[in-house]
């Protein structure tokens, strides 16, 4: 399983993936799950990917392939004229291989081999743009009625980011969101796990104005780990109490 957010904020857009995959308890494995490319002072796009791991890595492959192919220029995510633009052609990429593995597989690929992705992103002269693709290559656009994308295991880390999220909030407290909504999911769900890849990227620097591994063990991703704990123990403490009774409704 895996678990991805992307976010908008008024500053840029905030990225974090996990890196864990599993075939069952005992076949677990660190992959990456967040790449980017680049064009200093011009483009910055980065994908983040969950869903099977094959799918996921031949996406890849063909759009970094194209990157570097001459004859695939016009298709390129270093060349293609707007963030949209770049959603459309991954979107392309991600349903042929979906489709083609399914054919492959027969019945047995019906409904697997699929993959969703999380593409952010700004060409200059626009906007940090955000989007979430589909394994059918379809895709939504991040607003500000709806600045976050989830995939993977989302349900856990949700209810931290509707609660916590502002889009004025600094890209550190943005991080440090971002590590309470997955510090929640890892303590609920063992196929999400450490190490965490951290990406910010400030609105006009077209590259990562922050880029970070978050190791087991890691010092500041256990001080928030255990301080979030400790403060919802002391909010709960601090609710009115519950009773049985109602005013002087006592048992004599």
């Amino acid at each position: 399983m895996t678990y991805c957010v992307g976010m908008v904020v008024d500053r840029g857009l905030v990225l974090m993936s996990d890196t864990r995959t599993n075939s069952g308890v005992d076949n677990i494995s660190v992959f990456r799950k967040m790449f980017h490319w680049s064009v200093p002072g011009e483009r910055i796009v980065t994908l983040m990917t969950a869903g099977n791991l094959a799918t996921t890595q031949a996406v890849i492959s063909v759009l970094e392939e194209r990157t570097k192919a001459p004859r695939d220029r016009n298709h390129s995510l270093l060349e293609v004229p707007t963030m949209f633009q770049a959603a459309v052609e991954t979107g392309k990429v991600l349903r042929e291989i979906v489709r083609e593995t399914q054919f492959e597989n027969g019945e047995e690929g019906r409904g697997r081999f699929t993959a969703s992705i999380i593409l952010a992103g700004q060409i200059k002269g626009m906007e940090p743009r955000l989007f979430l693709i589909y394994p059918e290559g379809n895709f939504i656009e991040a607003s500000w009625d709806t600045p976050f994308f989830q995939i993977g295991e989302t349900k856990y880390g949700r209810p931290i980011l509707i609660r916590g999220y502002d889009r004025q909030l600094s890209f550190e407290d943005a991080v440090k969101l971002l590590m309470v909504s997955f510090d929640s999911t890892l303590k609920a769900n063992l196929s999400v796990g450490l190490p965490l890849d951290v990406m910010v990227i400030e609105r006009d620097s077209f590259a990562p104005t922050h880029e970070r591994r978050i190791e087991t063990n890691d010092p500041y991703f256990e001080s928030v780990s255990s301080g979030w704990s400790e403060a919802l123990r002391s909010a709960f403490h601090s609710l009115p109490d519950y009773s049985f009774y109602q005013g002087d409704e006592r048992p004599a």
